[in-house]
Parts: C-alpha cells; sequence; structure tokens
C-alpha cells in the first residue's frame, strides 16, 4: 500500500459530503499564493482550469487534490490533512457560505514512508 500525499479529517470528510449532495463531483486546489490563496479551495468539478504547472497528489473523499508544482516541491516531504474549522475565508470555495473553510495541517514523512509515497499525477 502506497503513503498516500494528502488526506482528509473525518470532520472535513463530513463536509465534502454535503457539498458533494449539493453540488455533484467536486476538486480540490491549493496555490502558493499568499493569504487565503494558500488555503486548499473546493470547487465543483471543472470549475477550476488546471494547468501544466499543477499536480495532483491523490484523492480524498472522491475528490482530486491539485496543487501548484512549485508549492508541492516546497511540501514535498509533508503528508498533507485537510480539515475544516469555523470561520470565513476570503475565497471562492464552495463551504464558505456554510462558515467553515478548509485549511491544509502537515506532518512530516517518515524515512520509510518517504520510500513509499503515491504517485504524482500530471495533466495529460
Amino acid at each position: 500500500m502506497k503513503t498516500p500525499r494528502v488526506i482528509i479529517s473525518d470532520q472535513a470528510k463530513q463536509v465534502v459530503e454535503q457539498l458533494q449532495a449539493r453540488f455533484g463531483a467536486l476538486m480540490f486546489h491549493q496555490s502558493g499564493g499568499c493569504c487565503d490563496g494558500s488555503q486548499p479551495m473546493c470547487f465543483e468539478k471543472g470549475d477550476f482550469i488546471i494547468g501544466r504547472s499543477d499536480v495532483c497528489l491523490g484523492e480524498i473523499s472522491d475528490c482530486e487534490f491539485w496543487m501548484s508544482k512549485d508549492q508541492q516541491e516546497y511540501w514535498q516531504y509533508t503528508q498533507l490533512t485537510i480539515d475544516v474549522v469555523p470561520g470565513r475565508g476570503s475565497s471562492f470555495s464552495l463551504e464558505i457560505p456554510m462558515g467553515l473553510r478548509f485549511i491544509t495541517q502537515s506532518r512530516l514523512f517518515t524515512d520509510e514512508e518517504r520510500e513509499n509515497l503515491s504517485l504524482l499525477r500530471y495533466l495529460d
């Protein structure tokens, strides 16, 4: 079993399930921008245009999780956990009207985990 690069908390998974029931297929993207631009953002699948400067770290709750290559290079030694907290971010992410916002927590991979990481996926 490969070590996932991105996982999701149970609380965030519940929010994603609510959003999926309302909007259908979803996706996440996290850029390397400043302020709220560096938080994970949830969109209806296809509403955010993925480009050649993005990489897919994997899937969480049936949602692809994309990140800019530059940001992924910076975080390549960490496993990301997508969580949710009360509060309003100033992004276009779908959870914002719920009074919530997704956040990214990270921890360093162990040496063993780093040797067995899931593969990155690039735009075809």
